[in-house]
């Protein structure tokens, strides 16, 4: 049986990208059975962005169990061990960062938070789906990648680039 790799994504707040992100490796083809997603945050507000459940609703992805939680959940003794490291937040690929045991492979995916739209309620649904529709296209390029016939340094310049894009 295929390895299932552990993947983190961070964000200051875990409302937002994070919990998006997790959604989305956890729930479409292009994730399951490969990956395990989690997120979390440098300074959770406690609770997900009700923008982002909505569209998490429409796109008929199950809610249950996404909350905004701290980082620090996953470099405590028991925390399942991580494989990759993402911030997808400017300001959390800023901060530092607990030690994660394991060594995981980190790199920053930065994306502009919707959370900080103003407008109206269909703009900020907007921004939302557009942020989506990028961390998705960034999780199917990170899912397509070999990673059985790439060495580490190789793969890591992959994963680094993705962000990028």
């Amino acid at each position: 049986m295929a390895k299932t790799y552990n993947v983190l994504f961070l964000c200051t707040g875990n409302s937002a990208r994070s919990i998006l992100a997790e959604a989305a490796i956890n729930n479409f083809a292009i994730g399951q059975g490969k990956f395990k997603g989690f997120s979390a945050g440098s300074h959770p507000r406690g609770q997900v962005n009700p923008f982002a459940l909505d569209l998490l609703e429409r796109a008929k992805l199950p809610t249950a169990g996404l909350r905004s939680k701290s980082w620090d959940e996953f470099a405590r003794p028991g925390a399942p061990v991580m494989d990759f490291v993402f911030t997808v937040c400017d300001q959390a690929a800023g901060e530092q960062c607990p030690y994660w045991p394991g060594q995981p492979m980190t790199a920053h995916w930065g994306m502009p938070d919707p959370a900080g739209i103003e407008g109206t309620d269909e703009q900020k649904r907007k921004a939302f789906h557009d942020t989506f529709t990028a961390l998705r296209r960034r999780i199917e390029l990170f899912a397509s990648l070999p990673f059985d016939k790439l060495d580490r340094l190789a793969l890591q310049k992959q994963v680094t680039d993705i962000g990028k894009r």
